[in-house]
């Protein structure tokens, strides 16, 4: 495990360049100092790993400094077949580079071998796109692509409820979330997340931008979206479930179902157990509690109980006999 390790951190500084033992611990999740340790038995081989100390300082590998490791274990290069995302690829122009790429690995790959690699792509499959759902138009995403891969300046006009602004731009990454394109950017020296198919208009200025050293687009998408979800649900209900009603909770999201589940009372004589969960508002909890129907019994706040209710009596007017 060691070994693999002290190649994974050769070839971490060798295509990112200077980082830092903390970033280092927290890849391989490590201590900081197993990290130290590490590196000193790199620097023990001979191999030219020095440290700048200070602010903003860290690991690297001497300038032209190259490992010559380009080949992949059996495993490593059967597993890349799973990653043939050919929806995503083609939507960013890539979907002929992507099948070169997979012929080539074919090829690559001792005779033996082959086989099991087709079988892979055969059994595995990647479907980013929710249920009932179609993938977004995307018709500027080549062209962001290119620009988030030279790292060039681009000004965009999108599409908010109200209004259309202008925003520039230092693109910074591109991720698919549930078949939704989301561009990564750094704008008046904050970094801000735009839905592609908001963006309506686009130019690249052809300026080149520095990235930020410390950009990871991993760790910027997990935080920004956890950070999303905490701040979207303001308030909290508490509600009767009925058994049904408690079971079709799991098709929220995790973060109600989790508070659901860890606040639930002990199921009364007829199976209803009492829950807190969190909403957005008392507006978009009428529309989703509204799908319980009668398996749901809104005890507090009382403005959602009268809303519901409320709701519920102009349905059955609508559908009256």
């Amino acid at each position: 495990m060691r070994a693999s390790r002290l190649l994974s951190i050769l070839l971490m500084l060798q295509t990112r360049g200077r980082l830092t033992a903390e970033m280092l611990a927290e890849t391989f999740e490590v201590s900081v100092r197993t990290i130290y340790r590490d590196i000193e038995q790199l620097s023990a081989a001979n191999l030219p790993v020095y440290a700048d100390r200070g602010p903003g300082g860290g690991f690297q590998l001497l300038d032209g400094f190259r490992i010559k490791l380009t080949g992949l274990t059996e495993s490593e290069a059967e597993s890349l077949f799973v990653t043939g995302l050919t929806g995503p690829a083609s939507q960013m122009s890539l979907a002929d580079q992507l099948l070169s790429a997979q012929l080539k690995l074919t090829a690559a790959l001792p005779q033996r071998n082959r086989a099991d690699a087709r079988r892979i792509a055969q059994r595995f499959h990647l479907d980013p796109v929710d249920w009932f759902r179609n993938p977004e138009a995307a018709r500027l995403l080549p062209e962001i692509a290119r620009a988030v891969w030279a790292d060039s300046m681009i000004e965009i006009t999108y599409q908010r409820i109200d209004r259309r602004v202008t925003r520039r731009l230092k693109p910074l990454g591109l991720v698919l979330k549930a078949g939704i394109w989301y561009l990564a950017a750094e704008v008046s020296q904050q970094l801000r997340t735009y839905r592609i198919s908001d963006i309506v208009d686009l130019s690249v200025t052809g300026e080149r931008f520095a990235r930020p050293k410390d950009f990871d687009l991993v760790r910027f998408w997990t935080d920004s979206s956890r950070a999303y979800e905490v701040g979207l649900y303001r308030d909290k209900a508490l509600l009767r479930l009925s058994p049904r009603g408690f079971l079709r909770l799991e098709q929220w999201s995790a973060m109600v179902t989790g508070a659901a589940l860890e606040s639930a009372k002990p199921p009364d004589r007829d199976g209803w157990r009492q829950v807190e969960i969190p909403i957005e508002s008392v507006e978009q909890a009428v529309l989703d509690l509204f799908r319980l129907g009668t398996e749901v019994e809104v005890l507090k706040p009382r403005d959602l109980r009268r809303r519901l209710a409320t709701a519920a009596q102009a349905m059955a007017r609508l559908n009256a006999p």
